[in-house]
């Protein structure tokens, strides 16, 4: 039974194994859950043809790197999020999700583009003037050691938190070249929140990077 006044998550996950979608996920699950939300863990795209499933969900998580959507899937989430319902996720589970797909980057407002073939160690710190937002609130610069995204972005969106580009010898033009890390954007009524870190459930605990996740899916709840 779904407690009066709760917030309602679905949790979408699936695509490629290496990103760990249902360990990932069951971390923030969690989170939610310890939130007040009523979760519900789904494992198909097909979640998002189910319009009265949609309507009634305030925060959609997804984390499905990779994959294909199909229109009428990518329709039904689009028209949720254009109604009010939050999007949030991270790393290739929101940004490297349905390569094809120029619709989908529109509405996350970002696409992975590149990585080093090794681990990067890099700083990310939050954008001067941004650090009230409710996304970062509290969370000073801070270094990880993980896969780093080069990503292309849409000039509409807020960025939140930046690192500079790690050496990369396949890229030595790319060093230093400030990217952005984490952003928000407005999608009709929705809020949509999008962090590249978490490549890995290690770096999903490192402290400020949890935050930042759980912060962010509060933000973007309706």
């Amino acid at each position: 039974m779904i407690s009066a006044g709760a917030k309602r998550a679905l949790v979408v996950r699936g695509g490629w194994e290496g990103h760990a979608p249902v360990a990932a996920t069951d971390r923030f699950a969690t989170a939610l859950k310890e939130d007040g939300y009523e979760v519900t863990v789904s494992d198909t795209l097909d979640s998002y043809l189910d319009a009265s499933l949609l309507a009634a969900t305030d925060l959609v998580v997804q984390c499905w790197t990779m994959g294909d959507i199909t229109a009428p899937q990518l329709e039904g989430l689009s028209q949720a999020v254009r109604a009010g319902t939050g999007l949030a996720g991270w790393h290739g589970g929101i940004v490297d999700a349905f390569r094809t797909e120029t619709r989908y980057h529109l509405m996350t407002g970002g696409q992975f583009v590149h990585h080093a073939r090794e681990f990067s160690t890099f700083e990310v710190t939050p954008v001067p003037g941004k650090e009230d937002h409710p996304a970062v609130a509290g969370i000073n610069a801070f270094t990880v050691t993980t896969e780093q995204y080069y990503v292309h972005v849409d000039p509409a969106i807020e960025v939140l938190a930046t690192s500079p580009y790690a050496a990369d010898p396949d890229h030595p033009e790319l060093l230093g070249t400030v990217v952005p890390v984490t952003w928000t954007r407005n999608w009709g009524a929705g809020r949509v929140f999008v962090t590249t870190l978490g490549h890995g459930v290690a770096d999903l605990d490192v402290p400020e990077t949890h935050a930042m996740i759980r912060k962010g899916m509060t933000w973007a709840t309706r």
